[in-house]
Formats: C-alpha cells, sequence, structure tokens
C-alpha cells in the first residue's frame, strides 16, 4: 500500500512539499484504517482518492495506461493466432482464458512485480504451464450451457487481450456485458480504454460499476450496475481487484476468476506460489 501510494504520487505531483502531504496523509489512513478484518482494497480506494484530491490530478496513471494499450495491441495478432490453433471450441475458449489472464501481468507499481514486451510474448507460449489453479474446463461446462456473461474488467492493456475470450463467449451464442470502471482508479480500464480496444464492437452492452473503487465495493457500486451483477447468471471477473473484494461476500451465482498471482497476499489465500495464473471458478 505504501510503495504503491509513493509511486502514484511521484507520477501524480513533482511539487516536493506536496507529495511529502500526500504520503502523511496516506500514513494517517492506514494507521486510522488497516486492522486485520480489513480489506486491503478498500483502504487502496481511499489511498488513490487522496492523492487524486491533493494533487489535483484525475488520473495519474493516465500516460501508462496508454502505453499499456498501445503494447497490447502489438501483441494481439500473436495472442489471436494462438487462440485459433484450437481445434474444438472447447480449446479455442480455454487457449482465449489463457490470453486473458496472461494479459492480467500488466500491472505497475507492485514491489516486486515487473514485466517487459519481451515478457510477455514468453509468459504467453508458457501460459497453460503456469496455470496453477485450472477449472477452465469445468467453467466451459456452466458457460456453454448459460445464455449471457458479465464480464469485469481490470486494467487498461489487459482489456486488449480481453477481447479475444469475448469474441469466443460471442461464437458460444451468450450475450455479453462488459464492465469497467465508473472512473479512473490506479490503472484500471475505464470508458476510455473500451473505445481503444475496440472492445465496445464485440460486447453486447458495455456499463460501468459506476464509481472509482478498487475491485467491488457494493456500497458504491450504482443502483444499475448492482441489478445487473444480481441477476447476472454468470460472472467472469478480472484481476487481483476482484479476488480480494469478491470473496468477501457470499456467492449467489458461478464466478470465474481470472488473474495472475502478482502479490504474496493473493498467492497465499488462494494457496499458490507468486506469479502463477489462477483460473478459480466459485459456485
Amino acid at each position: 500500500m505504501l510503495s504503491r501510494a509513493q509511486i502514484q504520487i511521484y507520477q501524480a505531483t513533482t511539487n516536493p512539499a506536496l507529495r511529502f502531504r500526500c504520503m502523511a496523509e496516506i500514513v494517517k489512513l492506514i494507521n486510522r484504517d488497516f486492522k486485520p478484518s480489513t480489506v486491503a482494497a478498500d483502504i487502496c480506494t481511499t489511498r488513490d482518492r487522496i492523492i487524486r484530491q491533493l494533487t489535483s490530478n484525475p488520473d495519474p496513471y493516465k500516460q501508462v495506461k496508454k502505453t499499456a494499450n498501445e503494447k497490447a495491441l502489438k501483441l494481439l495478432a500473436q495472442t489471436k493466432k494462438f487462440v485459433h490453433t484450437g481445434h474444438t471450441q472447447q480449446e479455442r475458449f480455454k487457449k482465449a482464458c489463457l490470453c486473458a489472464i496472461v494479459g492480467n501481468i500488466m500491472e505497475f507499481d507492485i514491489p516486486g512485480h515487473k514485466f517487459t514486451l519481451k515478457d510477455l510474448s514468453k509468459i504467453i507460449k508458457d501460459a497453460a504451464k503456469d496455470l496453477a489453479i485450472d477449472d477452465i474446463d469445468k467453467a466451459y461446462e456452466i458457460t456453454k450451457k448459460s445464455d449471457s456473461v458479465l464480464f469485469l474488467a481490470d486494467n487498461a492493456g489487459e482489456i486488449v487481450f480481453d477481447t479475444l475470450l469475448v469474441e469466443q463467449l460471442k461464437n458460444m451464442g451468450l450475450k455479453v456485458t462488459y464492465v469497467v470502471k465508473g472512473g479512473p482508479v490506479i490503472n484500471d480500464a475505464t470508458m476510455e480504454d473500451v473505445e481503444f480496444s475496440n472492445m465496445d464492437k464485440l460486447a453486447d452492452e458495455i456499463i460501468t460499476t459506476g464509481t472509482d473503487a478498487v475491485g467491488l465495493l457494493k456500497k458504491e457500486v450504482s443502483p444499475e450496475f448492482l441489478k445487473i451483477y444480481e441477476q447476472a447468471e454468470l460472472v467472469f471477473a478480472k484481476g487481483m481487484g476482484y479476488a480480494e473484494t469478491l470473496t468477501e461476500y457470499k456467492y449467489t451465482k458461478p464466478h470465474l476468476h481470472l488473474f495472475r498471482t502478482k502479490c504474496a497476499p493473493v498467492a497465499n489465500y488462494f494457496c499458490v506460489p507468486r506469479d502463477k495464473n489462477i483460473a478459480k471458478l466459485i459456485t
């Protein structure tokens, strides 16, 4: 939390006094709210809002997100070819899930986690080998019996790889509702990234959570989103933020969590090593 705060503050402002003030406020926040029962993502939501408010910078990761989208687009043809090597619908579904998971490596400012474009190419090739939890075939059986899916997006950049999975879901005859954040939060995807990735040309409907919270914070999401979420028959949830927050609620429908274990706490929770691919179906 502190490490990411410092990096984000330095991206948000060059004013030394303002940087100090921001960090002092973050330390106060953690001192006040950090308890064994606290959901880290909730503190991080408040942390990011403090930084944006004090620096008057509405989106400190704006340039970083643009770069991530551009890098992902350069690899889209390669990943699409990988998906299309699947001989059956189920094989293509699995390969598309793997690409969506691998896209989750495009995360910034997590201590000990770094990636390059070269790394991403290699990780795509090794995606299946790095799959520490593999519930993709189980998820496929549920998916092919469903009529619709709610797809919770994570970061900019990886949204480009999500298009491959959304394409497969459409080929299976599902209606896809794709969800991005209602405002800038870390490097999470927003409506701006939807247009850049052409996701709006694939998904049947694009909506937002109605808030700029990390993961899913039910008390903050819009009534419109909450209604759609509660009525959904199947949910695909991308990224660690949703894994951290959705596991705090009672699951009332199947959720397929797709992400990369980029930090030790999340890896430990799912009982797997760090830097592994996860396709965890929770019903």
